[in-house]
């Protein structure tokens, strides 16, 4: 059997997250038992929620344990195969974490999914066809329901979830707006993500000239608005919400360090009759199969052409993530492994 490297949450981080809260160690994989399969990894996902894990507090999962290899969904192939249900070539995606290898039960219902990568490339399945695409799906789908003609705004817009956003809002007959950091990201989501306009984030200090960006590039206001980043950019959009507009609370990124995040006019959400519901997309696994035929038939035909940041190799991955967290990732944030 292979060696396999992996990374540890060794120590809880106090405030902000550095790599020292990781550990790097090896060890030699086991014997399969019967049922279980032997997974290489080609990709490992990395995601804003595992920073939410690595505290031991109140949160919608379970804290990462310490001195446990730390969670995350990967892609690979099939080595070694006790199971009826998988033969060694087979491409699979799993929450098979970080590290090189992983040995999964296949009686574990939901524990490994086998992938077509006839059109959609293997590394999809942790993006635009995967947990972020089903994320953006429901938010879109469930809570904001929105009719043709109307304005959506999505904050991360050129992220994992925002840019699955904007397709399935498109697909919908709806003007898309989204936020994003930097003059780079901006002219990706108009040029090939399909937005009708991004607001640069960056080159406003406060939330009143931001949001007054965000009401020229939605001169008949936001009807729908889906959350990931909340403090000044949750408190700019706040005034340009239309009457009965819904807000999908998705993630909090400024919040996730410990940080408050505060909220600077809370009466509009009386004043506008807002409807705000946050979620969790694993809670809903009955509408996945929905959302990831209809994911995948927006990549496969080019409608959705998801964007990747690839770090080479497991050890880079606590830099990758730190670096994802301050935004310096351009698209779906990956480590490539195999």
């Amino acid at each position: 059997m292979p060696i396999n490297h992996q990374i540890l949450l060794d120590n809880r981080p106090t405030g902000e997250a550095s790599t020292s809260n990781f550990k790097l160690v090896k060890n030699e994989l086991p014997e399969l038992k019967a049922n279980q399969v032997l997974v290489r990894h080609d990709f490992l996902s990395l995601d804003p929620y595992m920073r939410g894990r690595m505290n031991d507090s109140k949160s919608y999962a379970v804290p990462q344990a310490l001195g446990q290899v730390m969670g995350g969904g990967t892609v690979g192939q099939v080595l070694d195969s006790r199971s009826d249900k998988f033969h060694p070539g087979d491409k699979v995606v799993g929450m098979g974490g970080w590290q090189e290898y992983s040995i999964v039960d296949a009686t574990q219902v939901g524990a490994l999914r086998k992938v077509d990568t006839t059109h959609v490339a293997l590394s999809h399945y942790l993006g635009a066809v995967g947990m972020p695409g089903v994320t953006a799906w429901y938010g879109l789908v469930k809570i904001i329901d929105p009719k043709a003609g109307q304005t959506l705004l999505v904050s991360a817009a050129t992220g994992a979830v925002g840019s699955a956003f904007a397709a399935l809002s498109k697909a919908r007959g709806c003007r898309t707006v989204g936020i994003a950091g930097g003059p780079e990201k901006c002219a990706y989501a108009v040029n090939e993500l399909g937005f009708d306009a991004c607001v640069d984030y960056k080159l406003y200090q406060d939330a009143a000239s931001l949001s007054a960006a965000i009401k020229l590039a939605c001169p008949d206001g936001v009807d729908g608005y889906y959350e990931n980043v909340g403090s000044m950019v949750l408190n700019a959009v706040m005034p340009c919400l239309n009457a009965f507009a819904s807000i999908a609370l998705c993630g909090m990124i400024a919040g996730y360090d410990g940080k408050p995040v505060p909220m600077s006019n809370p009466s509009l959400m009386l004043l506008s009759r807002l409807k705000i519901q946050g979620f969790i997309v694993s809670e809903h696994m009955d509408i996945w199969p929905e959302a990831l035929a209809e994911l995948g038939q927006l990549v496969a035909t080019g409608k959705l052409k998801p964007r990747e940041t690839v770090a080479m190799g497991l050890a880079s991955a606590p830099e990758a993530f730190l670096g994802l967290l301050k935004g310096k990732n351009f698209g779906k944030q990956l480590v490539k492994l195999g």
